[in-house]
């Protein structure tokens, strides 16, 4: 009985199908692509560093403005989709990010160049936020879980096409050459958007609401905030996602090069596994977090005390680098990182009522963003101090874990407590709702 009621489409559920798939999948492409300009700093950062002639602290300056500026626009971009709609808020996303990507192309100085990461981090924030909401307007609810993890991973796709790709063009045809040319993807994919992107099928018009204004806005995120599960979910994404953010995203590259003295063509390899892990992860953990409800903290606590001793004995080894073995075990755990991030929308989902899942998905979102944020200007700092040391550098993950895993172990039981009510009630309903 229970399993039917699970498993059976709601009223008012959209139907789902090809057309779904095929709608879905245009929105899922731009962020694909967003993806791809978001890390293709990961892979030029000695590039970039020669470049425009900065240390440590400028370099990170770069990905610290552009995730700043995401993560500051993670709720506007929620009440954005809630009143444009997604193709708008899509469109206008690929807009800024094909411009910010093409602009730092182009870029002859540090200024422009920080000028243009911003603008590309402001399009970039425009994009997951709308997935996740087309993926609800066109899916089922009971797909809602699963459509979210296959979104994460087209999105670590697309951190393998920079790892892979883009670095290649990089070093063959040269900077200006590869990265105006990756623009012509964020051209490609705002064409689609603009042709054949639909908020939603024939007959699921969402109720027309008239503007709420500023007080509002306040009560929206307000509510969320108060949820316990909400301020959960953004500590625990807080916590798992940042390492693998800033491995990928900046000081990988450099600390695999100079700090273990491997080729680039190796370190290259290693950010590799680390965004195939992810991919691989990912499935897993949603197979099991779909099944076995419970799993979710024992999952994100799991993944953060792992990769917190997988840092430990990296940077403590004894001798001048650590072995192959050690650094393929680190890369494999690192990609653990994303999905467990993942969780925190679990937390956060339950929750909220649907008319607030935007804004809470936004909170939650910001977690990591910050903390990868921090955690990046913290590393540049440390290493201009100490003279690239990036064994201190590097501790600076072990103080924001120990931040994150407080947070989760206060928040845990009122999260537990809060959602195991909102089930009572939700049962109590359908009992009295008349067949």
């Amino acid at each position: 009985m229970s399993g039917a009621v699970r498993n059976a489409t709601l009223p008012g559920d959209p139907p789902g199908g090809r057309r779904a798939v095929a709608v879905w999948s245009i929105g899922v492409a731009v962020y694909f692509v967003a993806v791809i300009f978001r890390t293709s700093l990961g892979v030029a950062g000695l590039d970039a560093a020669d470049r425009f002639h900065v240390g440590a602290s400028a370099l990170s300056t770069f990905s610290i403005l552009q995730l700043l500026v995401y993560a500051g626009m993670q709720i506007p971009v929620g009440l954005l989709v809630d009143r444009l709609g997604t193709k708008r808020v899509l469109s206008i996303g690929a807009v800024l990010f094909t411009a910010g990507q093409l602009g730092f192309a182009f870029s002859p100085t540090y200024g422009t160049a920080l000028a243009s990461r911003a603008l590309l981090g402001c399009g970039d924030a425009m994009t997951f936020i709308s997935v996740l909401r087309l993926g609800t307007r066109w899916f089922p609810a009971r797909r809602g879980p699963m459509v979210a993890q296959l979104a994460g991973l087209v999105g670590m796709a697309g951190n393998l096409v920079s790892t892979l790709v883009l670095s290649r063009l990089l070093h063959g045809i040269g900077w200006t050459p590869a990265f105006a040319g990756s623009a012509l993807a964020g051209a490609v994919v705002l064409v689609l958007t603009l042709l054949f992107l639909k908020d939603h099928p024939e007959g699921q018009e969402p109720e027309p609401s008239p503007h709420q204004g500023a007080a509002y806005v306040r009560r929206q995120i307000a509510a969320a905030w108060r949820e316990p599960g909400t301020r959960l979910g953004l500590w625990v994404h807080f916590t798992t996602q940042f390492p693998a953010m800033v491995f990928l995203l900046l000081w990988g590259l450099p600390f695999l090069v100079e700090a273990q003295g491997l080729s680039r063509a190796t370190a290259g390899e290693l950010l590799t596994l680390v965004v195939l892990s992810n991919m691989v992860i990912g499935l897993v953990y949603g197979q099991i977090v779909a099944r076995h409800h419970a799993a979710r903290l024992p999952l994100a606590l799991g993944t953060v005390s792992t990769t917190a001793l997988l840092w430990a004995a990296t940077l403590a080894y004894p001798g001048d680098h650590a072995p192959m073995w050690l650094l393929l075990v680190l890369c494999t755990v690192l990609g653990a990182c994303g999905p467990a991030s993942m969780i925190g929308f679990d937390f956060a989902r339950p929750a909220n009522p649907p008319e607030r899942q935007g804004t809470a998905s936004g909170i939650t979102n910001m977690g990591g963003f910050i903390a990868s944020m921090t955690t990046l200007f913290a590393i540049g700092v440390l290493l201009d101090a100490t003279g690239d040391d990036y064994t201190v550098a590097f501790s600076a993950v072990f103080v924001l874990q120990a931040l994150g895993i407080s947070q989760i172990l206060r928040l845990r039981g009122r999260a537990a407590r809060r959602e195991r009510e909102r089930l009572v009630a939700s049962r109590v309903e359908t009992v009295h709702v008349p067949a």
